[in-house]
């Protein structure tokens, strides 16, 4: 017996959270009855519905690197018509999730995948899984590295996990930097960067966990390998 939330997620029908929302609002049945939170349910021998139709059996486990470019919203629609990572990913076969966020004018690693579980506990603040980003700054360039590392709050007082900082390239008014940061509180390496003097020209997620990004061109995604599943999966 699995809990609806875990097996609406498996489905493909949603996240998690999106799936308490449709319980809560009684959308979902069970043999014919309304379900509440907490219920579980029996994929072999109970009639799960949503609006009255049957879910499909559970796709086969998914899960995707794609380099998102800029210009596109990290959610699969968007009320204001801009473009998706979903329509990036829409030729993979099965409805995927991403995992966490990159912003519409940040660009990068970004995962996806019908793993609810995996996806849920990837993304969990307790999670803290290591993210790391290349950065082009302008401003305070003088030992803006060492200021970001020794951060410890954002411009509204919200506390911060310390960061690791490096400087990669020096160039006349633009410096490349390395940022990692274990947090992943919104629009955070662009906030910690205003905080110490520096304007971002371009922001790019190259590391997530253990996987790198590599020569994944822009707009394209590839399917992650088992072992790299595996090493997600065994993150702490």
């Amino acid at each position: 017996m699995e809990r609806l939330q875990k097996i609406l997620s498996a489905a493909g029908v949603c996240s998690r959270r999106k799936a308490e929302e449709l319980i809560q609002a009684g959308r979902i049945t069970v043999n014919g009855k309304t379900a509440s939170l907490g219920d579980r349910a029996d994929w072999d021998r109970d009639d799960v519905r949503l609006d009255g139709r049957a879910l499909a059996a559970p796709a086969e486990r998914r899960c995707l690197m794609l380099n998102k470019p800029r210009g596109y919203v990290t959610t699969l629609s968007d009320e204001r018509g801009r473009p998706t990572v979903a329509e990036l990913v829409a030729d993979c076969g099965v409805r995927v999730y991403p995992v966490g966020r990159l912003d519409m004018d940040s660009q990068g690693l970004l995962l996806l995948t019908n793993d609810g579980a995996l996806a849920h506990r990837l993304a969990h603040p307790s999670h803290g899984m290591e993210k790391e980003y290349r950065v082009t700054v302008s401003g305070r360039l003088e030992g803006c590295a060492e200021r970001l590392s020794a951060l410890r709050k954002l411009e509204d007082g919200s506390p911060i996990a310390p960061a690791r900082a490096a400087t990669l390239l020096r160039e006349p008014g633009r410096w490349v930097l390395s940022v990692t940061i274990r947090q992943g509180l919104n629009r955070q390496v662009r906030r910690m960067c205003a905080v110490v003097g520096l304007r971002v020209h371009r922001l790019e997620r190259v590391r997530e966990g253990p996987l790198t990004l590599g020569d994944l061109p822009p707009g394209c995604w590839r399917p992650l390998t088992a072992a790299e599943v595996n090493a997600l999966s065994a993150q702490p």
